[in-house]
């Protein structure tokens, strides 16, 4: 005897945000053009920029906000940004890292010459 259960989906609430400040305030980056793309590139069922009711994306001055009600990986919006910065030509740049469970943050790389190997 197969019995048969009435599952229902729960209601998803996701919310992450995107750090860039670091960049925006050196003048490499512009937010606008970030939220655009995260806007046209976001998929939801299988098509990108077809957001609907399900994902939005808004921007407060440096920092990017994705709130969805559909199932949504953080890891899928590290692509999405890395995505962003190889189009730009930042990706040798800057870097995207996490820095509580729901953010993350553009940081540039850190490069260190070493003084030692240079002698003039």
């Amino acid at each position: 005897m197969v019995r048969k259960t009435n599952q229902k989906q729960k209601k998803v609430n996701l919310h992450f945000e995107i750090d860039c400040s670091i960049p925006v305030k050196d003048g490499i980056m512009e937010p606008a053009s970030f939220e655009k793309f995260l806007k046209e590139k976001i998929k939801v069922n299988g098509k990108a920029g077809v957001l609907g009711d399900n994902v939005t994306v808004a921007r407060n001055n440096t920092k990017i906000t994705v709130d969805s009600t559909v199932p949504m990986s953080k890891r899928y919006l590290k692509y999405l940004t890395k995505k962003f910065l190889k189009k730009h030509n930042l990706r040798d740049y800057i870097r995207v890292v996490a820095s509580d469970k729901k953010t993350y943050e553009l940081k540039y790389f850190v490069i260190q010459d070493d003084e030692d190997d240079v002698e003039a």
